[in-house]
C-alpha cells in the first residue's frame, strides 16, 4: 500500500515589515525570505509538497493591510520587524488582537520570530519592552534547556539576532527553549500552539550585514555594538534547523 495523502500545511506568512533595499530586490517581501528559508528546511522535498504559503501585509505598506481568515489557514507565522511591538500603532494593536484571536481559537498554530515573538507574548498579557542590556546582533550561540534540545533536535544553538526589545518573562504555560546572556526569553513553546523564537532564523549573511550597515550609517548602531555585530556576522548558523522545529511544531 502506498503512503496515505497529506495536503500541504496552509502557512500564513503576516509580514510586519518592508525589507531593506537589498534584500526587497531578490526576495521581494518576508515572505519571500521565509519561502526561501522553508525551500531549503523542505529538501529534498519541493516546498509546494509540504506548504502552501500566503504572504499578507499586516502593516499597510502596499496600501492594503491584509489578514488571513483563520479558517482558512493551518498555522500563521509573524514576521520581525524594526517596530516595537509594545507601541499603540493600530496596526500593532490589530496584530495582537488577531494573534489573541488565533491562540484562543486552539487551531490555528502561531509561529513567531523577533517582533513575532514580542507580539505573541504581548497577546499572552505579559510584559515586552526595551532591553537595558542593549542590543544583541548576528550569529549568536544560545543556551537550550532539555525541552529546547528535544525540540531543535541539537546540543547547541546558534541564529542571528538583531534586537533590543525583548519578552521579560514567559507566559503561564509556556515551556522554555533556549538563553542567552543578554535575552532569558529567547524561545518558548506550548505544545499544539504557539512556538516562537527572539532570534532570526530568516537572515542570512547578506541580510543581516545589509541592516548591519543601514542602521550603523542611520545612527541607531554605535561603532563598538556595530564593529561587534560584523565579527560575527558570517557564523556558522542554524536557521535551517529551526525551520525544520518549524514544521514539526505546525504537524504535531
Amino acid at each position: 500500500m502506498g503512503s496515505k495523502y497529506e495536503p500541504p500545511i496552509r502557512l500564513a506568512i503576516l509580514e510586519a515589515d518592508t525589507p531593506v533595499p537589498g534584500v526587497k530586490a531578490k526576495y521581494g517581501s518576508y515572505g519571500g525570505v521565509f519561502s526561501y528559508l522553508f525551500e531549503r528546511a523542505c529538501a529534498p522535498q519541493a516546498l509546494a509538497a509540504r506548504l502552501t504559503l500566503s504572504y499578507h501585509d499586516v502593516v499597510g505598506t502596499s496600501g492594503e493591510i491584509s489578514y488571513p481568515d483563520p479558517e482558512t489557514v493551518d498555522a500563521v507565522l509573524i514576521s520581525g520587524s524594526k517596530y516595537s511591538a509594545y507601541d499603540s500603532d493600530e496596526w500593532i494593536v490589530r496584530l495582537v488582537q488577531y494573534t489573541r484571536r488565533c491562540l484562543e481559537g486552539g487551531r490555528v498554530r502561531v509561529v513567531g520570530v523577533c517582533f513575532g515573538h514580542q507580539i505573541v507574548g504581548r497577546a499572552l498579557d505579559v510584559e515586552v519592552g526595551r532591553n537595558a542590556r542593549g542590543w544583541e546582533l548576528s550569529v549568536t550561540e544560545h543556551e537550550l534547556t532539555d525541552e529546547g534540545k528535544k525540540l531543535f533536535g541539537m546540543e547547541k544553538l546558534a541564529i542571528h539576532q538583531m534586537h533590543r526589545d525583548v519578552v521579560f518573562s514567559l507566559p503561564p504555560g509556556a515551556v522554555p527553549l533556549a538563553r542567552t546572556d543578554v535575552c532569558a526569553v529567547q524561545a518558548m513553546y506550548v505544545p499544539r500552539r504557539l512556538l516562537t523564537v527572539q532570534g532570526h532564523p530568516e537572515f542570512t549573511e547578506d541580510i543581516a550585514r545589509e541592516i548591519l550597515e543601514m542602521r550603523r550609517y542611520g545612527g541607531i548602531l554605535g561603532p563598538d555594538v556595530y564593529e561587534d555585530g560584523m565579527r560575527r556576522v558570517a557564523h556558522k548558523h542554524d536557521g535551517v534547523a529551526v525551520a525544520k522545529a518549524f514544521l514539526r511544531f505546525i504537524q504535531e
